[in-house]
């Protein structure tokens, strides 16, 4: 019987592998399956350690966090080439924007994820299961989208405790996963809470995934990505008034830098 079991687990496995040869359509889908997959287990076993060790929510367990999602490349034969780490060595808060790419990103963002630093996320995220669970125990503030009202009250909470906790703000000024090899328009939040705190806007840049994921043509191979945190952008002295100049000169010097990444002209 245990033969008969192995014979069968052998030849799914290879079947497997046929296909996702000869199909890049069964190629994604499984690939993205084991993503989701381990994203899960691996949120439940992070969740687990950071209840014993730091006993409930709070931004030290995204040092747990960031050691077990950093594994997570080896699976995907995901490369990372890293710039201007000395760039978040700001004495004190600091807001940092990053373009904003697929699912995958959050390998990208545990890669260089500086300590003492929270994310802000939809708050449709909270019930993804232990994915959810454990982003809230890693301190990520949930904002809704949907209401406008809501998500400036939440924002302007953010700009006091940021201060007052001395803790920095990770944000998509995009919105949403764009995947086009470009930056949608950014959204004003982020910089709008950057003048309200008077804190310095830090932009990272991830070059392009197109080359080695992508969901429309189903797309997912092993890549290297390169990411550069550039220099900080202050925001001392600068008013409401200020805020789409500092948008603008952001979105402009990102998009400098993820064209070059990415080698395009």
């Amino acid at each position: 019987m245990e033969l008969g079991w192995l014979l069968w687990g052998t030849a799914v496995l290879l079947l497997l592998h046929v296909l996702m040869e000869l199909s890049p359509t069964v190629n994604f889908a499984l690939r993205i399956g084991f993503y989701c997959v381990l994203c899960l287990v691996s949120s439940a076993l992070a969740a687990a350690a950071c209840l014993l060790v730091n006993g409930g929510r709070t931004v030290k367990n995204m040092r747990i966090i960031k050691a077990i999602v950093r594994t997570f490349k080896y699976f995907f034969g995901l490369r990372f080439e890293v710039k201007g780490l000395e760039n978040f060595k700001v004495e004190g808060p600091a807001i940092i924007v990053s373009n904003h790419q697929s699912i995958l990103d959050m390998m990208g963002l545990m890669e260089v994820l500086p300590d003492n630093c929270v994310q802000v996320g939809k708050k449709e995220l909270m019930y993804m299961g232990s994915v959810g669970l454990i982003m809230y125990l890693g301190g990520v503030i949930f904002i809704n989208r949907k209401s406008t009202s809501s998500a400036k009250m939440v924002m302007s909470e953010v700009a006091k405790t940021m201060v007052a906790e001395n803790v920095k703000v990770w944000v998509y000024p995009e919105g949403t996963r764009n995947c086009t090899g470009d930056l949608l328009p950014f959204k004003k939040g982020a910089f709008h809470l950057a003048l309200q705190a008077q804190v310095p806007v830090i932009p990272v840049v991830y070059s392009s995934f197109t080359t080695f994921y992508n969901p429309k043509t189903k797309l997912f191979t092993s890549g290297k990505i390169k990411v550069e945190v550039l220099p900080p952008i202050e925001t001392k002295g600068l008013t409401s008034d200020d805020v789409s100049d500092l948008t603008d000169r952001c979105f402009s010097t990102m998009r400098d830098a993820l064209f070059r990444l990415s080698g395009r002209p």
